[in-house]
């Protein structure tokens, strides 16, 4: 028994198309990577094709702001009013069900920290 493997051929693509999608990329805006793709093309080809021609790839970042040399102050501390916090009230109420148990558990507020331990040790 005989088996042929399928034989690996380049593509070929003709210059006026490196130069469309080439131009395309150079787009404000465009992308190479969707450029590429939308022409059946892969990225980094394209990136070739642009690099061999001499076209600098399009960057996406945009460009950084020229700041001012002269020193700048830094504003000063300005207080804000806090209003103050009304302690808590009320009750925490929990329901829990676990398998066919199910339990209701009001705590105080208070005493937050004890309920959570001891729920967290229940779950266990």
């Amino acid at each position: 028994m005989e088996i042929q493997k399928p034989g690996r051929r380049r593509r070929h693509h003709p210059e006026e198309f490196k130069q469309a999608v080439i131009e395309a990329c150079c787009e404000p805006g465009a992308s190479v990577a969707g450029i590429a793709m939308a022409n059946g093309v892969n990225a980094n080809q394209v990136r070739r094709w642009m690099r061999e021609r001499g076209v600098e790839p399009p960057t996406r970042r945009l460009p950084m702001p020229v700041l001012d040399t002269a020193p700048t102050i830094a504003p000063a501390f300005v207080p804000l009013p806090i209003a103050p916090v009304a302690p808590p009230s009320g009750e925490i109420r929990i329901e829990v069900r676990r398998g066919n148990t199910a339990i209701k558990v009001e705590w105080p507020v208070q005493a937050s920290g004890d309920c959570a331990t001891w729920l967290r040790d229940w779950l266990r």
